[in-house]
């Protein structure tokens, strides 16, 4: 203690006085006037306990390793960025623990899911026992879109309804996977929770580091308690230190929550406790529900009925603070900011190589905004590249104002770059935090408006909604969100449902596929291609929620559910009556797997009319004359230029011999009616790039109109307004 005091300044040695002194009285409640006052002063003076160990920190031996630090990023020029920095190295200060190797979990592109590398002078190296350096620095929203562009909550949790005040259960036992903050499960949390219950949560910054408190735990960060922040780090840890499990006691139970105490999904429309219907009751396991059919929608009226169709949509979303060690979802310094990020693939030219663009080449684009460091052979458009996503969903909304769609196909990868960013094995009746964060910021907060709001997004999988290069994310947790969600329907891997139009005397029979076997490969092939894959983490299952075993089996299982599929596509397709036979899933036309046979038999032998698909990341439409087309006079359709992910080739509209379809980003607008449908190719401009028309199939002919039947399908949507 004298050492101690010896080295203290002033104001300290009056805490340790007022603690002393406090520590004889066995009693919170003041005896007396001046006692209250004592008191009052010991917590004035603890108000100032974190900027005082902070600045102590600053002083003597260390300011060498500030130097260090600070010099890390020669690009500090963003004060956002160089806050979190400020973080990492008031952390290490406080816990005194600067020496020992860097950790540079998630930066290793060998081993990492996808194959973003740290910048070279962007973060600083991290120093344990904290990561602050991977907390996504707080960005400026993107620039509105024509009164549009992303509208999500500014945290992962939706906004409450006026007045909300979050009501926990104080009777809520405690969750049965939970461990107090000392227990061996929590030591990579333990340093950073010790820290900020000693005076970092004072931080000047600490409001931005830990807004998501108020969304998870129910209390501002300033009252929240070290159970809170437990909490918090086992839902969504800033800088990525995950807790191992939630606490067992906090102030808002129920603990394992991290809704604040509220429920952590809502019902479905005419859903209640009660119901067991499909459409009501979530599964046990993720594919208990395949191949069924979900209960029939039903369309009135006689106006011109509309279907929209996209892929390939789902940024990345650089607010979310990962779990279980994973790094941040951010590939380029602005993409940490709220709402959707576009990843930055590559851009490949059969046709001469030497314009290849891979992925680091692309990043630099997207850095320097398309400047001299940016290869003419990435073709990068600034302002079209950059926001795709948002450019997309932006035309979407100006088209559905006019159109009103009934309802949008969704044919995968929903979220890059690896879907739901935590492990599979989620409970099916349970939404993560997680998965609430990505689908608030990339789906929720995007497409939404007029002529949206509330229309079914019927859904499947792409390979980057399986892990892009691993199997093990959080597949399950896209499938839950059905039973979360008034909008989002994906009860299954494979699945079908009917749509009628009563008025109009004509349905549709729709069937949803997951072809992901196509990118299921041996463990030692293509591992930038291949679920299976190497870049699947040691022991990596799904075995809990019905997934592959192990990588070894991974190949065996995609391809037998294809198999199972094709059987059930035979069966279900043959006692089809609808007017229409529509099929949705992710790879593109005619990879069936048989050299488009398949689809072929589909055709000619059970009438499928259309066949909707993405993937390739651009804009088809595939004519029955087409020479690619060998599927027998099917029309299908790639729709995988929805901006999630850089398009095959330059946006560049004076670039277009390098493009392979019509457009690079985009998405299809079908009029629909008894007798034909019209199919638009929508760039993200909003301009309608090809059309095509097709008729019902019936036997060996299409079913054109008769003589003097009425035409129930409009050449397109109406006319739209001046300067469209």
């Amino acid at each position: 203690e004298l050492l101690l005091r010896s080295t203290l300044p002033p104001t300290t040695l009056h805490l340790l006085n007022c603690f002393k002194r406090d520590s004889h009285q066995p009693s919170p409640v003041p005896s007396s006037f001046s006692d209250l006052m004592a008191k009052l002063l010991c917590a004035g003076l603890a108000l100032n306990l974190g900027n005082v160990i902070l600045t102590s920190a600053e002083d003597g031996d260390l300011e060498e390793k500030d130097a260090a630090l600070l010099a890390a990023d020669d690009e500090c020029n963003d004060p956002e960025q160089c806050s979190t920095k400020l973080l990492q190295l008031k952390a290490t200060k406080a816990s005194m623990e600067i020496e020992g190797e860097a950790n540079e979990q998630g930066t290793d592109q060998e081993s990492s899911n996808w194959w973003w590398q740290e910048p070279s002078g962007w973060w600083p190296a991290p120093s344990p026992p904290y990561d602050w350096g991977n907390a996504a620095p707080p960005a400026p929203a993107p620039p509105p879109l024509n009164g549009g562009g992303w509208s999500g909550s500014s945290s992962g949790a939706p906004a409450p309804p006026p007045g909300f005040v979050p009501k926990g259960d104080p009777n809520a036992p405690p969750p049965s996977n939970c461990a107090a903050l000392s227990d061996p499960t929590n030591n990579v949390c333990k340093p950073v929770v010790d820290w900020l219950m000693s005076g970092g949560k004072h931080d000047p910054n600490a409001g931005k580091w830990f807004s998501e408190m108020p969304n998870i735990a129910g209390v501002d960060y300033m009252s929240a308690t070290a159970d809170d922040f437990q909490r918090l780090y086992y839902c969504s840890p800033p800088g990525g230190k995950s807790c191992g499990a939630p606490p067992c006691h906090c102030t808002l139970p129920p603990c394992g929550n991290c809704y604040g105490g509220h429920a952590d999904r809502v019902k479905r429309p005419g859903c209640t406790d009660s119901s067991t219907s499909m459409e009501c009751k979530p599964p046990r396991q993720a594919f208990d529900y395949n191949g069924q059919k979900w209960p029939t929608y039903t369309f009135e009226g006689g106006q011109t009925m509309h279907i929209f169709a996209i892929g390939d949509w789902g940024g990345m979303d650089g607010t979310l603070n990962p779990i279980e060690g994973r790094p941040p979802l951010i590939a380029y310094a602005k993409g940490s900011k709220k709402g959707p990020s576009v990843f930055p693939r590559s851009r490949m030219y059969p046709r001469n190589p030497a314009m290849n663009c891979k992925h680091d080449p692309l990043i630099k684009c997207f850095e320097n905004e398309g400047g001299p460091q940016c290869p003419y052979g990435c073709g990068y458009v600034k302002g079209v590249d950059d926001q795709a996503q948002l450019l997309v969903a932006q035309a979407m909304k100006d088209r559905a104002r006019i159109s009103d769609p009934q309802y949008i196909l969704n044919v995968g990868d929903n979220f890059y770059w690896g879907g739901i960013e935590k492990n599979c094995g989620t409970p099916m009746d349970s939404i993560s935090f997680t998965a609430h964060h990505q689908f608030d910021q990339i789906f929720e907060g995007v497409y939404s408006g007029k002529g949206l709001d509330g229309k079914p997004w019927l859904s499947v999988l792409g390979n980057h909604d399986w892990g892009g290069r691993v199997f093990n994310n959080g597949w399950d947790q896209q499938i839950a969100y059905t039973w979360a969600s008034p909008r989002w329907v994906m009860p299954a891997a494979y699945w079908r449902t009917t749509v009628e139009y009563p008025t109009q005397m004509f349905s549709v029979d729709l069937w949803f596929l997951d072809t992901n076997f196509q990118d299921a490969h041996p463990n030692d092939k293509d591992p930038d291609h291949n679920i299976c894959g190497p870049n699947n983490p040691a022991g990596a299952t799904c075995a809990s929620a019905g997934g592959p075993t192990d990588k070894d089996s991974c190949p065996e299982w995609f391809h037998k559910l294809w198999d199972d599929q094709k059987t059930w596509l035979i069966e279900t397709m043959a006692e089809s009556t609808a007017t229409w036979q529509i099929a949705v899933t992710h790879f593109p036309c005619g990879q069936d797997g048989a050299n488009q046979a398949f689809y072929r038999k589909l055709r000619r032998d059970y009438g499928l009319d259309l066949l909707v698909t993405g993937h390739r990341h651009d804009q088809e439409l595939w004519l029955p004359n087409d020479s690619r087309n060998w599927m027998g006079g099917l029309t299908c359709f790639v729709t995988g230029g929805g901006g999630g992910i850089t398009s095959e080739a330059s946006p560049d509209p004076m670039r277009k011999g390098d493009w392979y379809g019509e457009a690079e980003y985009g998405f299809f607008d079908i009029t629909i009616g008894k007798y034909s449908m019209t199919i638009e190719s929508i760039n993200y401009d909003g301009k309608v790039m090809k059309t095509a028309q097709v008729y019902p199939f019936s036997g060996s002919q299409s079913k054109a109109p008769a003589a003097g039947a009425p035409s129930a399908a409009p050449s397109g949507a109406p006319a739209p307004p001046p300067g469209w």
